[in-house]
Protein backbone atom coordinates (compact mmCIF):
# COMPACT_ATOMS: atom_id res chain seq x y z
CA UNK A 1 0.00 0.00 0.00
CA UNK A 2 1.36 3.43 -0.97
CA UNK A 3 1.09 6.24 1.58
CA UNK A 4 0.27 9.74 0.46
CA UNK A 5 2.93 12.41 1.01
CA UNK A 6 0.72 14.13 3.61
CA UNK A 7 0.26 10.88 5.54
CA UNK A 8 4.00 10.21 5.43
CA UNK A 9 4.64 13.68 6.83
CA UNK A 10 2.12 13.12 9.62
CA UNK A 11 3.66 9.75 10.47
CA UNK A 12 7.15 11.25 10.65
CA UNK A 13 5.91 14.12 12.84
CA UNK A 14 4.29 11.73 15.31
CA UNK A 15 7.37 9.54 15.50
CA UNK A 16 9.97 12.32 15.63
CA UNK A 17 11.50 12.84 19.09
CA UNK A 18 10.85 16.06 20.99
CA UNK A 19 14.57 16.77 21.03
CA UNK A 20 17.75 15.60 19.39
CA UNK A 21 19.32 13.32 21.98
CA UNK A 22 22.33 11.10 22.51
CA UNK A 23 20.28 8.51 24.34
CA UNK A 24 16.93 7.41 25.61
CA UNK A 25 15.20 9.12 28.55
CA UNK A 26 16.64 7.81 31.81
CA UNK A 27 15.01 7.72 35.24
CA UNK A 28 17.51 9.19 37.67
CA UNK A 29 15.34 8.11 40.61
CA UNK A 30 13.87 4.60 40.74
CA UNK A 31 11.17 5.43 43.32
CA UNK A 32 12.58 2.98 45.87
CA UNK A 33 16.12 3.98 46.87
CA UNK A 34 18.66 6.78 46.50
CA UNK A 35 20.87 4.67 44.27
CA UNK A 36 22.84 7.02 42.02
CA UNK A 37 22.56 9.86 44.54
CA UNK A 38 24.55 10.91 47.61
CA UNK A 39 23.67 13.10 50.58
CA UNK A 40 23.31 13.25 54.37
CA UNK A 41 20.83 10.52 55.40
CA UNK A 42 19.74 12.69 58.30
CA UNK A 43 18.00 14.96 55.80
CA UNK A 44 17.41 12.76 52.74
CA UNK A 45 15.40 9.59 52.32
CA UNK A 46 12.68 7.97 50.19
CA UNK A 47 9.05 8.28 51.27
CA UNK A 48 6.04 6.93 49.36
CA UNK A 49 7.90 6.73 46.07
CA UNK A 50 9.41 10.22 46.26
CA UNK A 51 12.73 11.72 47.34
CA UNK A 52 12.14 13.49 50.66
CA UNK A 53 14.47 16.19 51.93
CA UNK A 54 14.25 18.27 55.09
CA UNK A 55 12.04 17.88 58.13
CA UNK A 56 8.41 18.23 59.16
CA UNK A 57 9.28 19.19 62.73
CA UNK A 58 12.82 20.60 62.85
CA UNK A 59 14.35 23.78 61.47
CA UNK A 60 16.97 23.16 58.80
CA UNK A 61 20.26 24.45 60.32
CA UNK A 62 22.20 24.70 57.03
CA UNK A 63 21.47 24.41 53.33
CA UNK A 64 21.71 20.73 52.48
CA UNK A 65 21.79 19.01 49.11
CA UNK A 66 21.23 15.60 47.58
CA UNK A 67 23.39 15.18 44.46
CA UNK A 68 23.84 12.72 41.62
CA UNK A 69 27.00 10.67 41.65
CA UNK A 70 27.77 11.48 38.01
CA UNK A 71 27.93 14.67 35.98
CA UNK A 72 25.83 15.83 33.05
CA UNK A 73 26.36 18.48 30.38
CA UNK A 74 23.55 19.06 27.86
CA UNK A 75 20.20 17.57 28.83
CA UNK A 76 16.43 17.81 28.99
CA UNK A 77 15.44 17.21 32.63
CA UNK A 78 11.86 16.76 33.78
CA UNK A 79 10.63 16.22 37.33
CA UNK A 80 7.82 16.98 39.75
CA UNK A 81 8.42 18.66 43.09
CA UNK A 82 6.33 19.59 46.10
CA UNK A 83 7.58 22.15 48.62
CA UNK A 84 5.84 22.42 51.97
CA UNK A 85 6.66 23.85 55.38
CA UNK A 86 5.42 25.47 58.56
CA UNK A 87 4.69 29.18 58.01
CA UNK A 88 6.50 31.74 60.19
CA UNK A 89 9.29 29.32 61.13
CA UNK A 90 11.73 30.69 58.58
CA UNK A 91 12.50 30.40 54.90
CA UNK A 92 10.62 27.68 53.00
CA UNK A 93 12.72 27.35 49.88
CA UNK A 94 14.29 24.77 47.61
CA UNK A 95 15.75 24.43 44.17
CA UNK A 96 17.26 22.12 41.57
CA UNK A 97 21.01 22.41 41.08
CA UNK A 98 22.40 21.82 37.60
CA UNK A 99 25.98 21.84 36.30
CA UNK A 100 27.10 22.09 39.92
CA UNK A 101 29.80 20.78 42.24
CA UNK A 102 30.07 19.97 45.93
CA UNK A 103 31.92 22.62 47.94
CA UNK A 104 34.75 20.85 49.85
CA UNK A 105 34.28 20.62 53.63
CA UNK A 106 30.81 22.16 53.37
CA UNK A 107 27.16 21.17 53.05
CA UNK A 108 26.90 23.55 50.06
CA UNK A 109 26.88 23.05 46.31
CA UNK A 110 28.28 25.56 43.84
CA UNK A 111 26.47 26.25 40.58
CA UNK A 112 23.19 27.10 38.91
CA UNK A 113 20.05 26.68 41.00
CA UNK A 114 16.60 26.65 39.42
CA UNK A 115 14.73 28.05 42.40
CA UNK A 116 11.46 27.10 44.10
CA UNK A 117 9.59 28.90 46.85
CA UNK A 118 7.57 32.01 47.55
CA UNK A 119 9.21 34.95 45.81
CA UNK A 120 11.66 32.60 44.06
CA UNK A 121 9.63 30.70 41.47
CA UNK A 122 10.90 31.52 37.98
CA UNK A 123 14.37 32.60 39.08
CA UNK A 124 17.87 31.25 38.46
CA UNK A 125 20.31 31.71 41.36
CA UNK A 126 24.06 31.19 41.19
CA UNK A 127 24.57 29.26 44.43
CA UNK A 128 27.87 29.71 46.33
CA UNK A 129 29.51 31.25 43.27
CA UNK A 130 28.19 34.66 42.19
CA UNK A 131 25.65 34.43 45.05
CA UNK A 132 22.90 36.32 43.28
CA UNK A 133 19.89 35.91 41.00
CA UNK A 134 21.27 35.83 37.45
CA UNK A 135 17.99 35.39 35.55
CA UNK A 136 14.29 36.01 36.16
CA UNK A 137 11.28 34.94 34.12
CA UNK A 138 10.16 37.58 31.63
CA UNK A 139 6.57 37.11 32.84
CA UNK A 140 6.81 36.37 36.56
CA UNK A 141 3.08 36.97 37.01
CA UNK A 142 2.30 34.12 34.61
CA UNK A 143 4.79 31.82 36.35
CA UNK A 144 3.41 32.57 39.81
CA UNK A 145 -0.14 32.06 38.57
CA UNK A 146 0.86 28.62 37.27
CA UNK A 147 2.42 27.49 40.58
CA UNK A 148 0.33 25.11 42.70
CA UNK A 149 1.13 26.04 46.33
CA UNK A 150 1.79 23.06 48.62
CA UNK A 151 1.17 20.73 45.68
CA UNK A 152 3.10 19.01 42.92
CA UNK A 153 4.66 21.27 40.29
CA UNK A 154 6.18 20.00 37.05
CA UNK A 155 9.60 21.36 36.12
CA UNK A 156 11.37 21.14 32.80
CA UNK A 157 15.02 22.24 32.60
CA UNK A 158 16.68 22.35 29.19
CA UNK A 159 20.44 22.92 29.19
CA UNK A 160 22.12 23.26 25.79
CA UNK A 161 25.58 24.75 25.58
CA UNK A 162 25.57 28.10 27.38
CA UNK A 163 21.77 28.39 27.21
CA UNK A 164 19.45 27.31 30.05
CA UNK A 165 15.67 27.35 29.71
CA UNK A 166 13.02 26.27 32.19
CA UNK A 167 9.28 25.77 32.37
CA UNK A 168 6.99 25.42 35.41
CA UNK A 169 3.77 23.51 34.78
CA UNK A 170 4.30 24.18 31.08
CA UNK A 171 4.69 27.95 31.48
CA UNK A 172 7.97 29.42 30.16
CA UNK A 173 10.14 30.70 33.00
CA UNK A 174 13.92 31.23 32.62
CA UNK A 175 15.74 31.84 29.35
CA UNK A 176 19.37 32.52 30.23
CA UNK A 177 22.55 32.39 28.19
CA UNK A 178 25.86 32.29 30.06
CA UNK A 179 28.40 34.82 28.79
CA UNK A 180 31.26 34.01 31.16
CA UNK A 181 33.52 31.45 29.43
CA UNK A 182 35.03 30.42 32.78
CA UNK A 183 31.72 28.95 34.01
CA UNK A 184 31.67 25.16 33.43
CA UNK A 185 28.92 23.70 31.25
CA UNK A 186 28.86 20.35 33.02
CA UNK A 187 28.38 19.12 36.58
CA UNK A 188 26.18 17.36 39.06
CA UNK A 189 22.42 17.60 39.41
CA UNK A 190 21.23 18.27 42.95
CA UNK A 191 18.22 19.00 45.11
CA UNK A 192 18.36 21.62 47.86
CA UNK A 193 16.40 22.24 51.02
CA UNK A 194 17.15 25.72 52.32
CA UNK A 195 18.07 26.48 55.91
CA UNK A 196 15.99 28.57 58.29
CA UNK A 197 12.53 27.05 58.45
CA UNK A 198 10.67 23.84 59.13
CA UNK A 199 10.45 22.74 55.51
CA UNK A 200 10.50 19.71 53.26
CA UNK A 201 10.95 19.11 49.55
CA UNK A 202 9.62 16.05 47.75
CA UNK A 203 10.72 15.11 44.23
CA UNK A 204 9.48 12.37 41.93
CA UNK A 205 9.47 11.36 38.24
CA UNK A 206 13.05 12.53 37.65
CA UNK A 207 13.63 11.81 33.96
CA UNK A 208 16.67 13.01 32.03
CA UNK A 209 17.48 12.83 28.33
CA UNK A 210 21.09 13.57 27.48
CA UNK A 211 21.44 15.75 24.38
CA UNK A 212 24.11 15.54 21.74
CA UNK A 213 26.16 18.71 22.20
CA UNK A 214 27.00 18.74 18.49
CA UNK A 215 23.40 18.40 17.37
CA UNK A 216 20.99 21.20 16.65
CA UNK A 217 19.11 22.63 19.67
CA UNK A 218 16.12 20.78 21.07
CA UNK A 219 12.70 22.20 20.31
CA UNK A 220 10.86 23.70 23.33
Amino acid sequence: MRLSSSLLLLTFTLLAPLSVSAGEPTRLFNGQSLSGWEGDPRWWRVEQGAIFGGSRSEKIPKNVFLATTREYRDFDLRLSLRLRGTPNTGMINSGIQIRSQRVPDSTEMRGYQVDAGDGWWGKLYDESRRNKVIATAADLAAVNAAVRPDDWNDYRILAEGPRIRTWINGVPAIDFTETDPSIPLNGLIGIQIHSGGVAAIEVREVILTELDSAAKPARP
